[in-house]
């Protein structure tokens, strides 16, 4: 594994880790795999993958890597996706030193992560080979991220404002730290999970209110599907208490009235973040899955 500054702005490094799979001999370049870390545009960092996931791209022939991008709420959604922009600009650059080809690159995200995946299915030029989703959304302007969240208004305790600030300070990050954790709700995960009790995470991330439908129109990947949207990988468990498991199910019915080639691998037991329970079969076949989904279109 190599790391590599993609982008520095304003004295700030932003980073990407390239794990190269083996080539034989008389092999010039293999297609990649770009992953895009979740964590609500508030938390998260690249190393947010497990090895089992790594091995099974590269056993499949491809390339993997995976970003930082700077974090919500100091760096808000439209300088999020110049982070992705300039990302994969850097890595189209860098292709032939790495060994890629830069024609057959795939983008893959979890969650919030899946969501800036969908939105380089039409935002980023040229479009990547292959999407993949997983427990990703499609639509920002819906009741789950502009109303307070019933789930987390019940299962937990009502976030102190006051705390909940503190814990995201005044620096530009593009990686949260060791315990800022959304899944028990340390550091700045205790933000994110004041914001989805209040009912204010779609302001605290794009600095704009849901009524805003102009703005919006050019950031929610429902409403920018075409005939030529990469072909798309949808995976999501109706368990999901975090991303509603409904986003999906529209994203696939858009991508089916356009007639875009795409899979749609529901599971009824599946919570959030299925993808890091390595020991669980189905998540072992929803990879290979998802290779196979690769090696078909990328």
């Amino acid at each position: 594994m190599q790391t590599y500054v993609y982008k520095t702005i304003g004295g700030h490094e932003i980073e990407a880790d390239f794990y190269p799979a083996a080539q034989t001999m008389n092999e010039q370049k293999r297609p990649a795999v770009v992953f895009v870390h979740g964590g609500g545009l508030i938390m998260g960092h690249r190393k947010a993958i497990l090895p089992s996931h790594i091995q099974a791209f590269h056993d499949g022939g491809f390339h993997f890597v995976s970003i930082n991008y700077r974090l919500a709420p100091k760096t808000k959604l439209p300088d999020i996706l110049d982070d992705i922009k300039d990302a994969w600009a850097w890595l189209r650059d860098k292709a032939d030193s790495l060994a890629i080809d830069r024609d057959r690159i795939a983008i893959l995200g979890h969650s919030a992560g899946a969501y800036l995946t969908l939105l380089s299915g039409f935002k980023l030029d040229p479009r990547p080979a292959v999407v993949v989703s997983i427990a990703g959304y499609c639509k920002l302007t819906s009741d789950a991220f502009t109303k307070p969240s019933p789930y987390y208004m019940r299962e937990y305790e009502s976030v102190d404002e006051h705390e909940a600030r503190q814990t995201i300070g005044e620096q530009v990050i593009s990686e949260s730290g060791p315990n800022d954790s959304m899944q028990r709700y340390l550091g700045r995960g205790l933000f994110y999970l004041f914001c989805r009790q209040k009912g204010i995470w779609l302001h605290e991330v794009t600095g704009h209110e849901p009524e805003d439908e102009g703005w919006f129109a050019g950031y929610e990947p429902i409403r920018n599907v075409s005939p030529s949207y990469p072909p798309t990988m949808l995976l999501h468990g109706e368990l999901d208490t975090d991303i509603p498991f409904e986003q999906s199910v529209m994203m696939q019915l858009e991508l089916a009235r356009h007639g875009v080639a795409h899979e749609f691998l529901p599971n009824p037991n599946w919570g959030h973040t299925f993808l890091y329970m390595p020991d669980d079969d189905s998540v072992g076949e929803a990879f290979a899955a998802i290779v196979s989904f690769l090696q078909e279109h990328v």
